[in-house]
């Protein structure tokens, strides 16, 4: 008994003079570590599976290409215009997603205001500089190098969990893509945060670079106490049934993985196959429509269900 008491002194022993923070009603202090590990002790923390500490999933990611750090020795103190990619990092528009992505996943922009770790993490900055060249001469001139930069603030890793290839469209190569990043806070802990997004290829010469990205941000809470447009089965239900007047009989959702597809018959006898992708947040996001032409094949479409209440 008098041990456990000297622990809730310890535990509880506060300094007259130090400010006292307040998180959720309870006195707040720093998870407490060793040292800092500086980067030249990183190559034995890479000998075992740290994976686990990233990510609160055992889902794979895919962002996984570069496996060592010397991959960045190349570059180290090179300006983005001093860098040449090789070739065979973006020879395929996966590759060039992938290998993108792989080199993010070492990079952090955190700061005094948005801190995490506990000394270096991953390459710092170093992959910036290397991830900017897989960009078109046009997005360049869109977004210039500080304000990529700057995008990041507050990340300290990056995960991509899923990729997928949308249909080209002309010259441009389409992806849905979603991320999962651990980012900084003032409170110095870390929080996981969610993004799903879009990215357009295009082939310059012989080698795909990324034209465009969109990107939303995952709500956790929306979900859960509103609405009903994060669910497949009533948005296909109730805008482009009741909406739209559309749905003669709709089939049972057919789920494989994170890929929803609702199948229905239209009032006009022609078959529709709407198609969804789950997000971690267990939301639903409408990708593709498609309607059966008289030939038996899928033909793209896209029908406004807003159009359809205006009308």
């Amino acid at each position: 008994m008098k041990r456990f008491k000297r622990w809730v002194n310890r535990k509880f022993n506060q300094n007259p003079n130090k400010k006292v923070t307040l998180v959720m009603g309870a006195q707040f202090e720093p998870q407490n570590f060793g040292q800092p590990v500086e980067r030249n002790q990183v190559s034995f923390i890479r000998t075992r599976d740290v994976e686990k500490y990233f990510r609160p999933s055992t889902l794979p990611i895919k962002n996984s290409l570069v496996k060592n750090y010397q991959f960045f020795d190349t570059y180290y103190e090179k300006s983005y215009n001093e860098i040449n990619l090789p070739a065979q990092l973006t020879r395929t528009p996966d590759e060039t997603i992938l290998n993108y992505f792989s080199i993010l996943r070492e990079a952090e922009n955190l700061t005094p205001n948005q801190m995490g770790g506990c000394g270096t993490v991953g390459e710092a900055k170093l992959p910036f500089p290397i991830a900017y060249n897989f960009f078109t001469q046009d997005y360049h001139k869109r977004v210039p190098y500080d304000d990529y930069v700057q995008s990041f603030t507050g990340i300290g890793h990056l995960n991509l969990i899923k990729m997928n290839r949308l249909p080209d469209e002309k010259d441009l190569v389409h992806y849905f893509i979603e991320l999962e990043t651990i980012e900084g806070s003032s409170k110095d802990i870390t929080y996981f945060a969610y993004y799903y997004g879009y990215i357009q290829l295009k082939k310059v010469q012989s080698l795909y670079k990324i034209d465009q990205m969109k990107v939303y941000g995952e709500d956790f809470l929306c979900a859960a106490y509103h609405l009903w447009q994060h669910d497949a089965e009533a948005v296909v239900g109730i805008m482009y049934g009741q909406w739209c007047k559309l749905i003669k009989k709709q089939m049972p959702t057919k789920q494989d993985g994170y890929v929803k597809t609702i199948d229905f018959t239209g009032n006009d006898g022609a078959d529709y196959r709407f198609i969804f992708y789950q997000l971690t947040n267990d939301t639903d996001v409408l990708i593709s429509q498609y309607k059966k032409d008289a030939d038996g094949n899928w033909q793209s479409i896209k029908i406004d269900p807003y159009k359809c209440i205006k009308n």
